[in-house]
């Protein structure tokens, strides 16, 4: 689903990132050139050490490029110091990582509802309980992330994430440490709010099955982006093979 206006999201030119200095620096980003238009869903595909965590992290405000353009969600990123990119992000970009970042002495509702209730939501826990059923945590709204699994977990993340309703949801791997059946239950999720919600999704995974069911995929090797490929039909989670 993509929203009525067809507008650039995500607008990045000539990004660079180098870590340390001198002759012990480390070039992870070489130049990337990326534009996104809302409501479409784009896979990054690459091995371990080709900068897709870096690229996301750059993305989302999480890190700061060497050098070139980054602006997001109408914020230009390169000109924000560190309280201006946390605003940013607030309500308008969701991350999801393979670290949960659960706050284990909270249920699942609240670990959804209280960071709407922070940000000043009307009705913040009907809106997270709302979001959990909807990933198929209706009937684990009690639990604590101990008494969840990966999967479920991962759910939680995801239901938290969307709750505010971000214009961009970026997920690093978001299956990478489950198997097979949880993982397809979070592919499915995010897939839900792609094409119900209309939200640009961002998924960065070294698995080439899972990246199938973006609209767009992206090659990123040694820094560079390498390759495009746009999926005319692309397949959904749940046709996927992995």
């Amino acid at each position: 689903m993509h929203n009525p206006v067809d507008t650039i999201v995500i607008d990045a030119a000539n990004v660079t990132l180098r870590l340390g200095r001198g002759e012990a620096a480390v070039d992870i980003l070489r130049g990337v050139d990326l534009r996104v238009r809302s409501g479409e869903s784009v896979a990054i595909l690459g091995p371990s050490g080709s900068g897709k965590s870096s690229l996301m992290a750059i993305l989302s405000g999480l890190e700061r490029a060497t050098s070139g353009q980054v602006q997001v969600a109408g914020n230009d990123f390169t000109k924000l110091d560190e309280d201006g990119l946390a605003r940013a992000r607030r309500g308008r970009i969701g991350i999801v990582l393979q670290a949960f970042h659960l706050i284990p002495t909270m249920t699942a509702l609240e670990n959804v509802a209280v960071p709407l209730e922070l940000a000043g939501h009307a009705d913040p826990f009907t809106r997270a309980r709302a979001e959990l059923e909807a990933v198929g945590l209706g009937h684990r709204l009690s639990h604590y992330p101990a008494q969840l699994s990966g999967g479920e977990q991962q759910r939680v993340a995801i239901a938290r994430a969307i709750a505010k309703r971000p214009a961009v949801l970026m997920c690093d791997e978001p299956t990478g440490a489950l198997d097979v059946r949880t993982g397809m239950a979070v592919l499915e999720a995010i897939e839900r709010i792609n094409r119900e919600l209309g939200t640009l999704t961002l998924i960065i995974t070294h698995n080439s099955v899972m990246a199938e069911m973006a609209d767009r995929v992206l090659t990123l090797s040694d820094g560079h982006i390498t390759g495009e490929k746009r999926n005319a039909a692309r397949a959904p989670a749940s046709s996927l093979a992995w």
